[in-house]
């Protein structure tokens, strides 16, 4: 098991799992998960000789969770992964690997922060650049408009989202967990009018090898213990994200970026507006390495771990 630190990054302190040592690996998770997702990763990544260390974001788990919108900015975010490269590792570029959400937080940590990043992994969610127009712009012109329900529409409203998941903070991980795995039956299932719950229409979960019940117990234990405001308050900052992007708007990220998505993850091809992720990637990114799995679906890193785990090392040992 690693171990458990508390590790004041200056805004806040995060609670971070590690284990190993040598050059810091700092790995980020997405929503609604936790340092825990990384579990398969941690031990692995301190065997190939690095220092691993698996956070709980702002928000989430152990670590603090402060009170407003506006606390949960992609900027502030970033600063927490500064702050802690500057307590781990002082002086020494790091290294960052993230998932779902995770996966734009240590992208644009890297971008804007090349001085602190040497290199950047991002599981599920391709790097774009620096956005044009605020996603909410995006989502409400392509689905809210024409009466179709999206999930991050729906957690707009405080309050909202946060009530159907904490009413059964079990049941709504396990259900958006294998709603886009790749153990899933296909179907359109977000296929549902504006108006509809999050959970409406989802397929009942069947059991999946990779989510066992400890795990979802531990999943559900955290969530039941510091709720769902500060996860979901992240999907509520793309206005105040693209003002602070603004100034990288047509620069490229330069350091060395491993890409890993898979062929049932919807957000590998951003909702279905690429074909080709990682030849999108290189465009904005021309030092990625890419990989599409195929069958895998959203949750990357827990679906096929041992898969990851040799993209992961191979590359880190290249840098």
């Amino acid at each position: 098991m690693p171990e458990f630190r508390m590790i004041d990054c200056g805004d806040v302190t995060l609670r971070c799992a590690i284990e190993g040592s040598g050059p810091l690996a700092i790995m980020v998770h997405g929503f609604p998960e936790s340092w825990y997702s990384w579990r398969h990763q941690i031990a692995p990544i301190a065997a190939a000789g690095f220092t691993a260390c698996a956070i709980d974001v702002r928000g989430y788990g152990g670590s603090d969770k402060p009170p407003r919108v506006e606390d949960y900015t992609l900027e502030k975010i970033a600063g927490d992964l500064v702050g802690l490269a500057d307590a781990l590792s002082p002086g020494e570029p790091v290294v960052l690997i993230g998932h779902d959400w995770g996966a734009p937080i240590v992208w644009n940590t890297a971008f804007t922060r090349p001085d602190r990043i040497r290199a950047v992994a991002g599981l599920s969610v391709p790097f774009a650049g620096a956005p044009l127009r605020p996603f909410t712009e995006v989502f409400r012109e392509h689905f809210t408009s024409q009466g179709r329900f999206f999930y991050q529409e729906y957690f707009q409203e405080p309050g909202v989202a946060e009530a159907e998941a904490e009413a059964d903070p079990r049941r709504f991980v396990e259900t958006m967990m294998y709603s886009i795995s790749g153990d899933v039956p296909p179907g359109n299932y977000w296929d549902k009018p504006a108006g509809a719950t999050f959970l409406q229409d989802l397929p009942v979960p069947q059991g999946v090898p990779w989510l066992s019940e400890a795990d979802l117990d531990y999943y559900a234990g955290e969530f039941g213990a510091s709720g769902f405001r500060g996860p979901l308050n992240r999907y509520r900052n793309h206005e105040r994200d693209f003002e602070w992007l603004k100034p990288w708007q047509g620069k490229q990220l330069e350091q060395p970026c491993l890409f890993i998505g898979g062929t049932r993850d919807p957000a590998t091809t951003l909702f279905g507006a690429v074909t080709d992720p990682v030849a999108m990637m290189r465009m904005f990114a021309p030092r990625v390495e890419g990989h599409v799995l195929d069958g895998v679906g959203h949750w990357t890193q827990q679906e096929r771990p041992e898969e990851v785990n040799a993209l992961l090392i191979d590359w880190l040992k290249r840098l």
